[in-house]
C-alpha cells in the first residue's frame, strides 16, 4: 500500500518515539523505501550593522556554522538508519535546509511520498499557539496520509 515513507526527525527522543511505528507499518506493508529527514534552519547573519571588514568574518562564521549543523544532522540520521532495523526496506536519509514544515511538505510532494510518520508533542491551547506545531502544519499542508504519533506522557484534552 505504501511504497515510500518519510519520517521527519528533529534529533529529540520525542521525535524518535515514531520508530517502532515505522517498523510496524513497514513490516505490514512490505515497504520499499523509508527516508529519515531532518530540516535545519539556515544560519542568518547578525541583525546589527557590522563594522567595516566584519561582514566577511560574519559570512565565514555563518558558513562554518552551516557546515557544522549539516554534519551533525547527517551523523544523527546515519546513526538512526544504522540502528533502526527495518526488514525488506531500503532506508536512507536526507538533510534539508529551510523552514521546517514548508520544507518537509515540499520535499514530500516532490519525492512522491506515500505516508508521513511524525511525532507530536501533544501541546494544546496557549502552548500550541505560542510554540506552533510542525506536525499540525504538515498535516494541513500535504495531500498524503500522515500518521501522527502522540508523545509518551502527553495529556489528553483540548
Amino acid at each position: 500500500m505504501y511504497s515510500k515513507i518519510m519520517v521527519p526527525l528533529d534529533g529529540s527522543e520525542l521525535a524518535e518515539c515514531v520508530l517502532p511505528h515505522v517498523q510496524a507499518v513497514t513490516t505490514a506493508c512490505k515497504l520499499a523505501t523509508v527516508v529519515f529527514v531532518r530540516v535545519i534552519d539556515p544560519a542568518k547573519l547578525s541583525a546589527s550593522l557590522p563594522a567595516q571588514g566584519e561582514l566577511g568574518s560574519q559570512e565565514k562564521n555563518r558558513r562554518k556554522m552551516e557546515v557544522q549543523r549539516r554534519e551533525t544532522a547527517e551523523a544523527y540520521l546515519k546513526k538512526i538508519v544504522e540502528s533502526t532495523a527495518i526488514e525488506n526496506a531500503e532506508t536512507h536519509y536526507e538533510v534539508l535546509e529551510g523552514k521546517v514544515a514548508e520544507t518537509l511538505a515540499d520535499w514530500a510532494e516532490k519525492n512522491k511520498v506515500d505516508l508521513i510518520v511524525i511525532a507530536s508533542h501533544g501541546r494544546s491551547g496557549i502552548g500550541r499557539w505560542v510554540m506552533g506545531s510542525v506536525a499540525d502544519r504538515i498535516l494541513r499542508s500535504v495531500c498524503v496520509p500522515v500518521l501522527m504519533i502522540r508523545a509518551p506522557g502527553c495529556l489528553s484534552g483540548v
